[in-house]
């Protein structure tokens, strides 16, 4: 059966990878994200895939996004949040105050990683096919642990009780909510540039299997967790980090 999957953040990496996979299995794929360009060019490599341009941590957006899925879709079989990132690619705070910059830093983080995730939810939700609905967010091992950028750890761990709270919601309508938490995944624009050689081979040297991730790894994953045989399975948190960080 053909399902109907919205992904944010769908240009690019983990959510783009997610977008084949599913297509793959003949089912529309909406792709979402900020720059129209990216979204073009991801979307003629996705087999009937739809675009859509929006900033989906600004209320407007997200409306014209929800109006264009109501349009287009009707019913959301499943939903992803892969949307977000580590605020080192938006443009810096003006001035030299370093509250000024932490003040930025934390609300960019929060904005890229908790509010569109919020938001997107939060219009559409209703949306969700009743019963057999998939939520689906995407954590990192930083909620975990903590990394070098706390404002990413701390808005990525901001998702879990929002999952949970939404499981035990939706539950009762035959929809699952879970959270995938990926470690260091390769081939993704988290890292901008690219990461040092040293910081690469330390964060694989943490994993039990001596690799780093890649962005099918965690599309698989989303992907089993939206099929039929993962039906029971709701309000959990999936690590896919090679063993870099134990179950909880």
């Amino acid at each position: 059966m053909t399902r109907n999957v919205v992904i944010s953040g769908g240009g690019t990496g983990i959510g783009l990878a997610a977008a084949q996979m599913f297509a793959a299995d003949g089912d529309r794929v909406l792709l979402l994200g900020r720059r129209g360009d990216v979204l073009e060019r991801a979307g003629a490599g996705v087999p009937g895939a739809s675009v859509y341009a929006a900033d989906l941590a600004d209320p407007v957006a997200v409306r014209g996004a929800s109006g264009f899925v109501g349009r287009e879709f009707g019913a959301v079989d499943v939903l992803i949040h892969s949307a977000g990132g580590n605020g080192l690619l938006e443009p810096p705070a003006g001035g030299d105050d370093p509250l000024d910059a932490v003040a930025r830093h934390w609300t960019v983080n929060f904005r890229l990683n908790l509010l569109t995730a919020v938001l997107l939810t939060e219009a559409l939700k209703d949306r969700l096919a009743e019963p057999g609905g998939r939520l689906l967010f995407l954590s990192s091992i930083a909620a975990y642990r903590g990394s070098g950028q706390l404002a990413y750890a701390a808005a990525k761990a901001g998702l879990h009780p929002y999952a949970h709270d939404l499981a035990r919601k939706l539950g009762p309508h035959g929809i699952t909510v879970n959270v995938v938490a990926p470690g260091y995944v390769e081939d993704t624009a988290f890292f901008g540039d690219g990461l040092d050689d040293e910081r690469r081979a330390r964060l694989i040297a943490e994993t039990s299997d001596g690799r780093a991730g890649r962005p099918g790894d965690v599309a698989a994953t989303l992907h089993w967790l939206a099929s039929p045989g993962a039906a029971h399975i709701t309000s959990q948190i999936i690590q896919v980090n090679g063993g870099a960080e134990r179950g909880h």
